[in-house]
């Protein structure tokens, strides 16, 4: 392969690599009190409080443990509270798991939740896209030799 063709394959893959295809995903989202710890994903490791829960809809056997989320308020689910949305966004790690009959898709830090909604509704419709993953030097360079 000669030089010039070589260059352009590492370009084509080095943007492929860094392109990240998002989509939002809408589902539900409540939210949990304190105490954080321990966690299915951390047990007593201090995560800070931008963190969050994941249903069985985003777990997939722990691989969602260290995912960071962008969680979006798009409307309520109830009468309850007719516009809790604040009309900003957060970015939460998933530490960890909420079980079966865990009442939204992720369950959010109180703190999180009152972010982007009033916490007096209880449970919210949002939209979630997953963070998109930094790839480092090395990593590139692995894949692409």
């Amino acid at each position: 392969m000669d030089a010039g063709m070589r260059v352009l394959t590492i370009v084509g893959i080095a943007i492929f690599c860094l392109t990240h295809v998002a989509y939002a995903a809408t589902g539900t989202a409540t939210y949990y009190t304190p105490p954080y710890v321990p966690s299915s994903c951390y047990g007593y490791q201090n995560d800070g409080v931008m963190i969050a829960a994941a249903s069985d809809a985003i777990w997939n056997n722990r691989a969602a443990c260290g995912t960071t989320y962008k969680v979006r308020c798009i409307g309520p689910t109830n009468q309850g509270v007719p516009h809790p949305c604040k009309g900003q966004s957060v970015v939460v790690k998933i530490v960890d798991y909420c079980p079966p009959g865990c009442a939204g898709t992720v369950d959010l830090s109180q703190e999180a939740f009152s972010v982007i909604a009033d916490p007096n509704a209880g449970k919210i419709n949002i939209e979630y896209t997953q963070e998109k993953k930094n790839y480092t030097q090395e990593t590139l360079l692995l894949f692409c030799n």
